[in-house]
This record gives C-alpha cells, sequence and structure tokens, in this order.
C-alpha cells in the first residue's frame, strides 16, 4: 500500500481507493466462485466422511455374523441350585436331568490337642506323607518340631499334597491335615519314621502325626468322599464337585444336593446373539442407505436444491455392489433350506431400498436349519468325507466345490519292539528303566512300576509313565503304546508328519532281550500328500493346504484314516456378512473407492488454493499496473495544473496593466 499512498495528489481523483476498488471488483466474480466450489467440496468431503462411517459402522454386525462360532453358542440353564453348568466347548443341544445325591470331598486328619503352637517339641524323624500314590517325605528335627514349624515344612513341599494348618480350638491347638484333592482316591496316609524313641506308631513324640496302617493316630474331622449323581437316572461318580467329562463340550459345577427331587438341565441353541446381530446388521445397513437417498433428492420444479449426491458414480457403485451381496443367493448353498437372505425375513422395500426383519422367521429357520443359516452369513467349509475336516480359508478363497485327493496319507513316527510278550511280564530292577526322545524332546529316565503284567497291562505302564516324565508333559509331546498282531510292542508319536519320531535312547539290562526294546531309531512319520482342485497341496502332518493362486488358495484341510485315492469334495461357502466384510474392507482401503474419491476431492480443494494464490498474484499485479498507470496521469494532471495556474497568473497580471492603462 506504501507504493500506492500518494496516488491522487496532483489530481485529487486518482486516488489509492479507487486502485482497490478496481481491484475488488476485478477480484469479487472470481473470488465468489471459488468460495462456492470449496464450500461444495468441503460439504462433499464431510458428506463422505459421513458415508465412510456408516460404511465402517455396516462392517461391525458384518465381521460378527461372519464369524461360525456366532450360530455356534449355546445356552445353559439349571433347575436346581444344587447344580450349574458352564458352556467350555462345542456343545450340543439337549435336555438332561440331574439327582445330586452326595458331593466331592476332601478328606481332613487332625492330631490331638497341644497347648502352644510354637514352643512345644513335638519329636524329631521324618512323615512320609502319601496321597493317591505319591509320597512326599517331610524331615523334621530340632528346628522345626512345633506344630508350627511341621506345617511349615509340610506346605513348603509342593508333592506331599496337602495343606497343613495350625487351629486354634479355644481350648489348645491342633494339626490339621487336608488333600489338596477331593474324592476317595485322594485319602491321606501318614508313616513316622520317630529318631526320639525309634517306635513310629506308639502315641509319643512324632508319631502322634501317623496315620497309617498299625498307628491311626490322627483323628479324621472330614472323610473323603466321590461325588454321587444320577445324570438321566445313570448313577455315576466322580472324585471331584467340577465335572468336565460327562457332557461334551459342558462343565458342570456341583454345589449341593437335590436327592429325591431330580432337576432339569437344558442346553440349547442361544439364538438371542444371533438376532441381535442381524437386527444390527440391518439397522446399520439401512442408515447408509437413508444417508445417501437422502443426498441424492431430485426436484424436477427446480424450487429447491437437488440432492449433493445426485449423479454421483461413486455412491451409486457403492450401493449397486452391496445390493448385489445382500440380494443375490450365496453360491454353494443351492438346494440348501436357506439360500438367500429374503429366507430368513429380511425383506427390502422397493421405494425406499430400505431393509425390514421379520424376527418370527428368522428364528424358525435358526432352529430348523442353524448350520445353513450360519453359511448364509459366515464363511462354511463344507465335505462330503467324514474323514475330512475343513478348518479355514483366506481372502483369497474363491467360494466353489474342489475336488480333494489324497496321494500319501500322513504318518507317525513308530519304534517297535522286536519280542513277543509272554502272557505275563515280570518287571524287576533289571529291565524297569529307559529312556528316549520323542519328537526331538528326550526324556529323563523312565521307571516302571516293578511287578508281574499282563500284555495289555504293561503297554498301558510304559504309556503311562512315558506320558508323565515332566520334559516330555513340558514339551507337550506324548506317545501311544500298543501290541502288534505278534504281540510286540510299538510306541507311537501322538503326532503326525515329517517330524513325528521315537527313538529309544537308553535301555537297562535285560529290556531288550525281555521286552524287545533296544537303543536305536524309529520309523520316522510322513506328511500328507495330496492335491486340492487337481493342484498339488502343501502337506504337513495330518493338514493340506491349498495351492497359493488357485481358486481353491487359503483352504485348509485336516484329513485321517489312510485311505488314499478320491477323498470327495470339499465346498467353501462365502456368505452374506463374510462378502460385506470383504467388500467394505476394500470400499475404504487405501485405493477403495471412498478413499479416491476423498482424494479426488482433496485434490480440487488443494487446485482452488492454487487459483487463490494466482488470483492474489494477478490482483496485486493489477494494482502495481493501475499505481504506475495512475502515478503517470497524477504527475501529468499535475503539470497541467501548474501550468494552469501559471498561465492564469499571466493572464491575470495583463488584464491589470491593461487596466492602468
Amino acid at each position: 500500500m506504501a507504493s500506492i499512498s500518494s496516488v491522487g495528489i496532483g489530481s485529487g481523483v486518482l486516488t489509492s481507493e479507487l486502485i482497490e476498488k478496481l481491484a475488488n471488483a476485478e477480484r469479487a466474480p472470481v473470488e465468489a466462485r471459488l468460495n462456492r466450489q470449496e464450500e461444495g467440496i468441503t460439504a462433499q468431503l464431510s458428506l463422505f466422511g459421513q458415508i465412510q462411517s456408516a460404511v465402517t459402522d455396516l462392517r461391525l454386525p458384518s465381521r460378527t455374523l461372519a464369524n461360525p462360532s456366532l450360530f455356534e453358542s449355546k445356552s445353559i440353564t439349571s433347575g436346581s441350585s444344587a447344580f450349574s453348568g458352564a458352556i467350555s466347548g462345542n456343545a450340543i443341544a439337549g435336555n438332561y436331568t440331574l439327582e445330586v445325591s452326595a458331593l466331592a470331598k476332601s478328606q481332613t486328619l487332625t492330631s490331638g490337642l497341644f497347648s502352644d503352637k510354637d514352643t512345644t517339641k513335638i519329636g524329631t524323624g521324618t512323615m512320609s506323607i502319601n496321597v493317591n500314590g505319591v509320597t512326599a517325605v517331610i524331615n523334621i528335627d530340632n528346628t522345626n518340631n512345633t506344630l508350627e514349624g511341621i506345617a511349615a515344612a509340610i506346605n513348603s513341599k509342593a508333592s506331599a499334597k496337602v495343606t497343613a494348618t495350625v487351629l486354634n480350638t479355644g481350648s489348645g491347638y491342633k494339626l490339621a491335615l487336608s488333600s489338596n484333592q477331593t474324592g476317595l482316591n485322594n485319602t491321606i496316609q501318614v508313616t513316622v519314621a520317630d529318631t526320639g524313641d525309634g517306635s513310629g506308631t506308639d502315641m509319643n513324640g512324632l508319631s502322634r502325626l501317623s496315620y497309617a496302617t498299625g498307628a491311626y493316630n490322627l483323628d479324621v474331622s472330614q472323610a473323603a468322599d466321590d461325588a454321587r449323581f444320577k445324570f438321566n437316572g445313570v448313577d455315576v461318580s466322580r472324585s471331584s464337585n467340577t465335572v468336565s467329562d460327562l457332557i461334551q463340550g459342558v462343565t458342570l459345577t456341583l454345589s449341593g444336593t437335590n436327592q429325591n427331587a431330580p432337576a432339569s438341565l437344558i442346553i440349547k441353541n442361544d439364538t438371542s446373539a444371533v438376532v441381535d446381530k442381524v437386527k444390527e446388521f440391518v439397522e446399520k445397513f439401512n442408515a447408509l442407505k437413508t444417508l445417501i437417498n437422502d443426498n441424492s433428492k431430485f426436484d424436477p420444479s427446480g424450487a429447491n436444491e437437488n440432492g449433493m449426491l445426485l449423479g454421483d458414480s461413486t455412491t451409486r457403485t457403492i450401493m449397486t455392489q452391496i445390493r448385489r451381496v445382500v440380494g443375490a443367493p450365496v453360491p454353494g448353498l443351492q438346494g440348501a433350506s436357506v439360500q438367500s437372505l429374503a429366507e430368513v425375513g429380511i425383506s427390502t422395500n422397493f421405494e425406499t431400498g430400505l431393509m425390514s426383519l421379520d424376527e418370527s422367521k428368522l428364528l424358525s429357520k435358526l432352529s430348523s436349519a442353524p448350520k445353513d443359516v450360519s453359511a448364509l452369513f459366515s464363511d462354511q467349509g463344507r465335505t462330503t468325507d467324514a474323514q475330512v475336516k475343513f478348518e479355514t480359508s483366506s481372502i483369497n478363497t474363491k467360494p466353489g466345490t474342489y475336488s480333494v485327493e489324497v496321494t500319501t496319507a500322513a504318518s507317525r513316527g513308530t519304534f517297535s519292539g522286536n519280542v513277543a510278550l509272554g502272557a505275563t511280564t515280570t518287571i524287576d530292577a533289571d529291565n524297569d528303566t529307559f529312556s528316549l526322545k520323542v519328537n526331538g524332546t528326550s526324556s529323563g529316565t523312565i521307571t516302571l512300576t516293578a511287578g508281574s503284567y499282563t500284555q495289555e497291562q504293561l503297554a498301558a505302564e510304559i504309556q503311562a509313565k512315558i506320558n508323565a516324565d515332566s520334559n516330555l508333559v513340558a514339551a507337550g509331546k506324548s506317545v501311544t503304546v500298543t501290541l502288534d498282531a505278534s504281540n510286540q510292542l510299538v510306541i507311537n508319536s501322538n503326532t503326525y508328519g515329517s517330524k513325528s519320531k521315537v527313538e529309544m535312547l537308553t535301555v537297562d539290562t535285560n529290556t531288550a532281550a525281555q521286552l524287545g526294546l533296544d537303543v536305536g531309531l524309529g520309523v520316522d512319520g510322513v506328511d500328507i500328500q495330496g492335491k486340492i482342485n487337481g493342484v498339488v497341496a502343501t502337506g504337513v502332518g495330518q493338514t493340506l493346504t491349498a495351492a497359493k493362486g488357485d481358486a481353491s488358495e487359503g483352504i485348509r484341510l485336516t484329513i485321517t484314516g489312510t485311505a488314499t485315492g478320491d477323498r470327495g469334495k470339499v465346498t467353501y461357502i462365502e456368505g452374506v456378512a463374510e462378502q460385506m466384510v470383504d467388500l467394505v474392507t476394500n470400499f475404504i482401503s487405501v485405493d477403495g473407492s471412498i478413499s479416491a474419491k476423498n482424494d479426488r476431492l482433496k485434490t480440487e480443494l488443494a487446485l482452488i488454493d492454487q487459483d487463490r494464490a494466482k488470483l492474489n498474484e494477478r490482483i496485486e499485479s493489477l494494482t502495481a499496473r493501475l499505481s504506475r498507470q495512475f502515478t503517470a496521469a497524477d504527475i501529468i494532471i499535475s503539470q497541467l495544473n501548474s501550468t494552469q495556474d501559471f498561465v492564469s497568473k499571466q493572464l491575470a497580471a495583463l488584464a491589470g496593466t491593461n487596466k492602468s492603462d
């Protein structure tokens, strides 16, 4: 402005104010156009932000409905406070009755009365506490032979499987030993070796804490007991009040008795969760459709402004693809009782395009065809061979039916004995130890319990001791021990595939001769080999995974049994919700249609900013040019004014002279 501040001094007309008015007159129509464009694009960005949010909201219930586990949900109802149940796996719907007559209890033994807990010396020696065949030895000496000291020593020994407590009865103190587990198998035996008087059975010294044959010196405050109940009228007993091996996928908790009053336990499909998510799916779809409808209105009279999305290709494409998903039958469900959303009560208004849900129809189909309803929404694999199990798919898997062929069945690593067992085998100090390696993990020294065994008993003993080895347990490795047709021992790894191996590392003096188990390698397992859709698949263990690049890519099957050749078909069904998840993910991805639209609008805003910068440059140039022109004109006018003044003065002077003459 400094450059034009003196403009107009000479003329009084060509002022800086006039320059600004001329510049503003040049700027105004262009700036108004840019403002209108910016407002329109900003409004579109805001609207597409709402559309992106609505599309994302639609994906949320779709993702839940796309998970097959939603349709496997079960609820469990108990008809008595004596027991309750929890779904812990793939439970099967059913109605049962339970009548609990006794709860499982842990045994509690208590000592005689002592005057104090921390000064009276009980005695010295060892206490061997045995619970269910496991013995823990506790050393008692002059540093810990009070009631509190003995309790602390017992509790520090995890293998004792009991909890020791010092009880204040009000008239003295008692030592209480409680088994950590309920049931008749978990009774307590305490054998004492008393170093005070040499007797472990009398009522003196440490022997007062004995509870074994010949010396039951402790009192049974609570007897061990098994839980006893009738399940659908059948007598059942368990060592624990928590029962997880009675009904598939259900854990029962017994908390009281209801003898002579059997009560129901009902397991049924939990359809409420499915209905809620289907309702949410419909609501979110309608929210998106309403948003687009409201902004796509057309007024043929021209009295009102048309909707911002009228004629917009992006939203038209989005809704076309969504309608195609929700309106078409699901591929792979041909011939099923449910093939489309309309058949589960979801209808579309032909005028508005909005959905509505008939809940009663949905519930009816969930009751009559739950697997088909699940496939309608979620992804599902169906096989024609009972020993072929569909595990999973991937985003690249195309819906369709594919052939399954096994060329080599999976097998387990095996170590076989080479001596036929007799009718009975004696295990003693010369054949009771060995060590082995299972799937690459070495066991510790395994010791068999001495005794005489039948063939089946010996196989069971070897299996039990191998599977109890701490090294193998920690690594999750286990075996199965059986007999072959010649009554020779066979040790099989419990996993399949090329990593499945059994190797005998060490044996006892007579183990090879009497049990047929000698140091050496077994036969390694092999991975399954085969084809899916006629293309060679990848096999690991019993799992066959379809080849990349094929339409079946991502399908993973677990195939059991030894049969080779044609193993039937696998059909991959991609339900509506699963398709919707993929579709929405594509819409909002980096190169998706919504992202592309937002990018274009942002680019247009950037171009407007550039046009504003160019306009500013043009106006500045115009202002500078006008300033130069006005300044030059002002100088000329000023000069003319000066000349005018001079001439006027001269004329005035001449006029005065003439008057004097």
